[in-house]
């Protein structure tokens, strides 16, 4: 009877040290929430928007949304949307403060070392974003931009590629995507690097700018960097696979209609 009384305590505390997933009711995701079409914030609820938790005004919206809410729905959770800066994503998944980043970001060797990713829940496109009036707007290859002032946003594969163009003049990069317009259209630089669901995005809503999408060998050989996954945290095990399996539940002809419906629906 002791070593029954002895095992049945064992089990309640490796179930205790395992976070008791059973009895888990939400999941928190981080993400900018402000990198449209994948995530933004608004003003107004609507019927994919989720209220950003915290404290701050405004609700998540986007295809990342979409992909979050789905993956909730399918583990029985209530989706809870935290915003977080680029740069602050990594830690607050390594510090248990949200489950996961689902904020369009590459699985890359340097990530892997603090986080682990699920497959790709999205393939994208580089492409350059230069002002409709600027010497640049013709371009048909990424070469043309030799001498060219190429700024890409902060701790990104953006940034890196952008040396691939012989002659070209790489800014600092920067840490938000609208400081990036900005300085576009106030010529500071005379491109920005962007995949392309947000250039389209940015261009629509800025109608000074136009995007320019390169043909094989004249675009920038991003590999397998063009990609973006779910990242998590690398001692969850249990949650990775969960999230993993809900997410192959999305076909591809669904995250295709989710992106469409994102572009279509983004705030100007």
């Amino acid at each position: 009877m002791k070593r029954l009384v002895i095992s049945i305590l064992v089990l309640l505390i490796i179930a205790g040290c395992n976070g008791g997933t059973s009895t888990k009711t939400t999941l928190v995701v981080g993400m900018e929430c402000d990198y449209a079409p994948f995530n933004w914030t608004q003003l107004e609820d609507s019927q994919t928007a989720v209220l950003i938790d915290g404290g701050q005004s405004g609700y998540a919206d986007g295809y990342d949304v979409a992909i979050a809410q789905s993956i909730a729905d399918e583990l029985g959770l209530e989706l809870v949307v935290k915003k977080i800066e680029w740069d602050g994503l990594t830690m607050a998944v390594v510090n248990n403060e949200i489950d996961l980043i689902i904020a369009g970001m590459t699985d890359t060797l340097e990530r892997r070392e603090s986080l682990t990713f699920t497959t790709p829940y999205y393939v994208s496109e580089m492409v350059l974003i230069v002002r409709s009036d600027s010497a640049y707007a013709n371009a048909t290859n990424i070469q043309d931009f030799s001498g060219a002032r190429v700024v890409a946003q902060l701790n990104t594969f953006h940034d890196d590629i952008i040396d691939q163009i012989n002659g070209v003049k790489h800014e600092t990069p920067m840490l938000t995507f609208p400081l990036m317009t900005v300085a576009l259209q106030n010529k500071v630089v005379d491109a920005m690097v962007s995949e392309l669901p947000v250039a389209v995005s940015i261009c629509n809503n800025n109608p000074d700018l136009i995007y320019i999408n390169f043909t094989g060998a004249n675009g920038f050989d991003a590999g397998d960097d063009a990609t973006v996954s779910i990242g998590l945290a690398k001692n969850n095990a249990d949650l990775f696979a969960s999230v993993q399996a809900a997410l192959n539940k999305i076909t591809p002809e669904t995250r295709i209609q989710m992106m469409a419906d994102a572009q279509e629906r983004q705030p100007e």
